[in-house]
């Protein structure tokens, strides 16, 4: 019997001590997913939950090494977004601004790289065969083009400019190349409701954001009804 006693008193204090040991760990575990939690918030967007550019960044060139011509640059930019504001309030950009991140993301899928870059101005690097970018690109211009219906029940029509640059059509795998290339197609074909795609003419626009660019011969998709 005494026997068993110590027995007992042995593992208790064997328990009691693998208890006290694991306090210190549980501890930084949950230090450790709060900081995980805190450096995640500052790689993202507070209202779109899209990436920040620096994150975004880092992920769209890992895509562009991994994948090369299999991969499209998509900059994307709301149409008449300050008329929202005006004409329905602050609020329902907001909402207009969180759909489109949505849409976005739902139609990158989960390996792309998806940003707010700033305003209502959107990135996207997304892994698609050359075959397929057409069709691909069309699509999206039909999910930006869906109205935004508000928490009051107010419906907010909504479009938005995309231009696109891959590799292959521009000739280059370099990320601002690229970027630069999308935004300058985006531009010339702003507020038309059509998808560009750029081509090697786009790169050497000289002006930012691609607010120059002019009728470069470049295809147009997705033109809206």
């Amino acid at each position: 019997m005494s026997s068993l006693l110590h027995l007992q008193g042995h593992i208790g204090q064997r328990t009691l001590l693998l208890t006290t040991a694991a306090l210190p760990l549980t501890g930084w575990a949950v230090h450790a997913v709060a900081l995980h939690k805190q450096l995640a918030a500052t790689r993202r967007d507070p209202l779109t939950g899209l990436l920040r550019r620096d994150s975004y960044t880092a992920r769209a060139r890992r895509l562009l090494a991994r994948h090369g011509d299999d991969t499209a640059v998509v900059i994307v930019d709301q149409d008449h977004f300050k008329a929202v504001n005006d004409d329905f309030g602050h609020p329902a950009g907001d909402a207009v601004l969180t759909a489109t991140a949505a849409r976005l993301t739902a139609w990158a899928g989960p390996r792309a790289s998806v940003g707010r870059l700033g305003g209502d101005e959107f990135a996207v690097v997304v892994q698609v065969p050359a075959a397929r970018l057409e069709q691909r690109v069309a699509q999206l211009v039909r999910m930006l083009r869906t109205p935004v219906v508000l928490e009051d029940g107010r419906t907010v029509h909504v479009v938005a400019s995309v231009g696109a640059a891959t590799p292959r059509t521009v000739g280059s795998c370099d990320l601002t190349v690229l970027q630069r290339a999308a935004d300058a197609a985006l531009y010339e074909g702003k507020h038309s409701g059509r998808a560009v795609l750029a081509t090697p003419a786009h790169t050497a626009v000289a002006s930012i954001n691609g607010r120059r660019a002019g009728r470069l011969g470049t295809a147009v998709w997705g033109r809206a009804a």
